[in-house]
């Protein structure tokens, strides 16, 4: 995600200036022609215009100095609360659905699909506590356009900060942080994941972690699959979104009598070693283990972006997979 826009980022003090009466003309005119066309910035004139009446009263009393000082670092205090607890979101059109995006002062803090019996009187966004809703426009679009690149093929990376604070616990931060780190076009196990976060015996804590994610597609989730290859639960219960999304980052899923399981014989795969090699689905009986500390890869590009090497044994440089 795109930082606050540089005209924002400079023109703050005079926003909070004009907001508290303190601003000269013509910095005061710049913010009402400024706050005319951008929705975040009026948003945040009218919370700092709420605690007016506490900066007139600081600028009237007859107090000593210390007390003004006191009182002016309770308002600063109020005007940083206010920040943090204002979350502004929309919501989208979108190939998978409506999609609603949320972000905060600390980054992107939700990502929730809103069909199938989900809209936003029923979201996840209304029941977060403490928070001040505002619905907005300019940088929520930018995040928009970015996720509509990503699932046209043209972007790999949503390079968005994010806000973890409605994860549940510390362990479920764990969680989402080593998921995030899985890259495009490569899928791990939930038993990766717990192996990754040093507590190998908690797969199935892992895949309820993940059942919570509150940040899908850009805490990739979608990449986390069973150690059979199956494509278990997403998002509830969306696992044809999953199927959509890897097939995005070249990962195939083929249907079975019980489920749908990626094409192992179509991926690279990486059983991790010392030797930091990558194997043809054919190399010994790599395909035929479950994939639970194993890596599967799109991609020889990827595996190289990995700081991988190719099995001397199977050499999937001189013999790549069909594309």
């Amino acid at each position: 995600m795109k930082r606050k826009p540089q005209v924002c980022v400079e023109i703050e003090p005079d926003l909070v200036a004009a907001a508290t009466g303190d601003a000269e003309p013509g910095a005061a005119r710049r913010v009402e022609q400024h706050i005319d066309s951008c929705g975040a910035c009026r948003g945040e004139y009218h919370r700092y215009r709420e605690i007016e009446g506490v900066v007139g009263a600081l600028r009237g009393a007859p107090a000593a100095a210390e007390s003004v000082a006191r009182a002016r670092q309770g308002l600063e205090s109020r005007l940083a609360d206010l920040k943090s607890r204002l979350v502004s979101y929309r919501v989208f059109s979108s190939p998978l659905g409506r999609i609603l995006i949320a972000r905060s002062e600390h980054g992107v803090s939700l990502v929730e699909y809103l069909d199938g019996g989900v809209d936003l009187s029923t979201s996840r966004l209304r029941r977060i506590a403490g928070v001040e809703l505002q619905e907005d426009g300019a940088e929520i679009e930018t995040l928009y356009r970015e996720l509509m690149e990503y699932l046209r093929g043209d972007r790999t990376r949503l390079e968005w900060p994010l806000d973890l604070r409605l994860a549940r616990s510390d362990f479920h931060r764990s969680v989402l942080r080593a998921t995030a780190a899985i890259p495009y076009g490569a899928v791990t196990s939930y038993a990766g994941i717990a192996a990754e976060i040093g507590k190998p015996a908690a797969t199935r804590a892992v895949a309820q972690a993940l059942r919570w994610n509150p940040l899908p597609i850009v805490v990739p989730c979608h990449r986390i699959i069973g150690t059979s290859g199956a494509l278990t639960g997403y998002s509830g219960n969306k696992v044809g979104l999953k199927q959509q999304l890897l097939a995005v980052e070249g990962i195939q899923a083929v249907g079975t009598r019980n489920d749908s399981r990626v094409a192992r014989n179509m991926l690279y795969h990486y059983d991790r070693n010392d030797q930091h090699e990558y194997c043809l689905p054919t190399c010994g009986d790599i395909a035929r283990r479950p994939i639970g500390p194993v890596t599967l890869l799109a991609s020889r590009e990827l595996a190289g972006a990995m700081g991988l090497v190719p099995c001397s044994a199977c050499r999937p440089d001189l013999h790549p997979l069909a594309a």
